[in-house]
């Protein structure tokens, strides 16, 4: 980037969790920093955070995804990084007072994958087969379509999943499809579930870039990683779901996309089992991202949507 305005960081420090997606997720925004700023000195910072030590419970009984980033924001605090790179999915819909996101990376493939030795789809799994799956939006998706599945908790990395269900534990198992290409493992993809049959998460398959608030010194570094089309749609999307409350405790997701200035965006919300379940679409100028994810959520409000959030509350 040539900008006589900008003065080129001679140390970035990237923290990050420890997991091989994670790392993946790191080293990639390491690269592109220092193809921006080839005489930067940038590092990585691997941690290992809450989330990733409990692993026999399901996130929604634990505190939610934001286990995944609190140690990271730790280091930013005391100065011992720069900045975090995170899974866009794993991000509260509210920051912490003192942080801020400052880039959304190019989305790779938003989907959910289906991932099994033995079948194709969903549609063609044996009534009774067991789907592992940690996601409460996923379960409840799959269970409106196929209440003859059995849906059992699949917690662990990428790698950890997948030798689970190599052991017989799961006839299949869901993951997000970014996750297995960025890790070379999109082998293991027997099909994509479409958005019209499984509405992905809030910023599945996008990654956010965080930063203390109060380094403004950084906004300038970090911006050209910024990748506009998937920031506008990960925003409408956080939209959404900030409006409903939406968290890994409530069956929710919403999918934007973007067609010239144009954001289509469809969100969901849903009891546990699926049996409840209000689903809309609304398109809006990009340029207002934020508030028509905001307008999609008032507009399942008033067909019910806070009535089946109040049957949750206190459900995980």
């Amino acid at each position: 980037m040539n900008n006589i305005h900008l003065t080129e960081p001679s140390q970035l420090v990237i923290a990050s969790r420890e997991s091989a997606l994670a790392m993946w997720q790191a080293k990639h925004i390491q690269a592109r920093l220092k193809a921006l700023y080839p005489t930067c000195d940038v590092k990585i910072l691997g941690m290992t955070t809450t989330g990733d030590q409990i692993l026999d419970q399901p996130l929604a009984n634990i505190g939610g995804k934001g286990l995944f980033i609190k140690e990271l924001e730790n280091a930013l605090l005391d100065g011992s990084a720069d900045l975090a790179v995170h899974s866009m999915k794993d991000v509260p819909m509210n920051m912490p007072e003192g942080f801020m996101l400052v880039a959304t990376g190019e989305r790779e493939n938003p989907h959910d994958a289906f991932v099994s030795n033995d079948y194709d789809s969903l549609a063609d799994l044996p009534h009774g087969s067991v789907v592992g799956t940690s996601s409460l939006r996923r379960q409840s998706q799959i269970q409106a379509r196929f209440p003859h599945l059995k849906i059992e908790s699949l917690r662990g990395n990428v790698q950890t999943r997948l030798r689970k269900l190599d052991e017989g534990q799961y006839a299949a198992i869901i993951l997000a499809a970014a996750g297995l290409i960025r890790l070379a493992l999109g082998d293991r993809i027997r099909s994509f579930i479409s958005a019209e049959d499984s509405i992905p998460a809030v910023g599945q398959g996008a990654l956010g870039i965080e930063i203390r608030s109060d380094r403004t010194d950084l906004i300038p570094v970090l911006t050209p990683l910024n990748h506009i089309d998937s920031e506008q749609c990960v925003a409408a999307e956080r939209g959404f779901s900030r409006a409903l409350a939406g968290s890994c405790t409530v069956p929710l997701g919403a999918y934007a996309t973007k067609s010239g200035q144009t954001i289509r965006i469809t969100g969901f919300v849903a009891s546990v089992d699926g049996s409840k379940m209000l689903r809309e679409t609304i398109t809006g100028d990009a340029s207002n991202a934020e508030p028509i994810g905001q307008a999609l959520a008032a507009k399942l409000i008033s067909l019910g949507a806070d009535k089946i959030l109040a049957t949750l509350d206190g459900v995980k």
